[in-house]
């Protein structure tokens, strides 16, 4: 199978360069002040300005107001809104034309992935994440679930795998699940939101043998 890779939280061009060039099929950028990987405004336009056709913009949000997914999206090109802690109603509110929704579905039980079914008349894809704690940001903190809970479940839109991914264990993760998709931020950093080049490098080819 051929597995499609995004690389979230970007922000600098030599890693954003580094995505790109090791086959990343999307790359991802956070809006959310309370995050170390946020991007204002200015760099994301920066950033944006060099990414080839064929790579999509995922814009990452936590529960947005309609004038950041506005600002964001003028800024940064975007194709793609990844929306954390939204409901498929609200999301449904900020669909912009012409833009993908990934709805994020947080895991920790079985049952958790019955919320993906909420999604269906909304979102283009689902990416399942592991929950992490209450008050804690609600991704990119290298939590993951239980992949098992994954087997056997029948899918009923596209969908993507994060939480605690990294070059290690990627394989058995796409093994495990058949993920078609998968989402790395802090399993190629070298420090909260500090994205190491070498490890995004290797994650990449990782993912290109699967």
């Amino acid at each position: 199978m051929s597995v499609q890779t995004k690389i979230c939280g970007l922000s600098t061009p030599r890693t954003l360069d580094a995505a790109i060039a090791g086959g990343a099929s999307h790359v991802g950028f956070v809006f959310y002040p309370s995050s170390p990987r946020n991007v204002t405004f200015e760099r994301v336009a920066e950033l944006a300005a060099s990414v080839p056709a064929h790579v999509k913009r995922v814009g990452v949000f936590v529960d947005p107001c309609n004038l950041l997914v506005e600002q964001a999206v003028a800024a940064g090109h975007l194709d793609v809104l990844q929306l954390h802690n939204t409901t498929p109603a609200r999301a449904a509110a900020i669909a912009t034309k012409g833009l993908e929704i990934w709805g994020v579905v947080a895991v920790r039980t079985r049952a958790d992935l019955d919320q993906a079914r909420r999604w269906r008349d909304v979102a283009a894809r689902i990416l399942y994440d592991a929950k992490t704690p209450e008050n804690t940001l609600p991704g990119g903190m290298g939590l993951r679930f239980d992949w098992t809970l994954l087997e056997g479940f029948s899918h009923d839109m596209p969908w993507a795998l994060s939480g605690g991914l990294d070059v290690e264990n990627v394989a058995e993760s796409v093994r495990v699940t058949g993920a078609p998709l998968v989402d790395i931020s802090s399993g190629v950093e070298s420090a909260p939101g500090v994205k190491d080049m070498d490890k995004i490098a290797a994650f990449l080819k990782a993912t290109s043998n699967l």
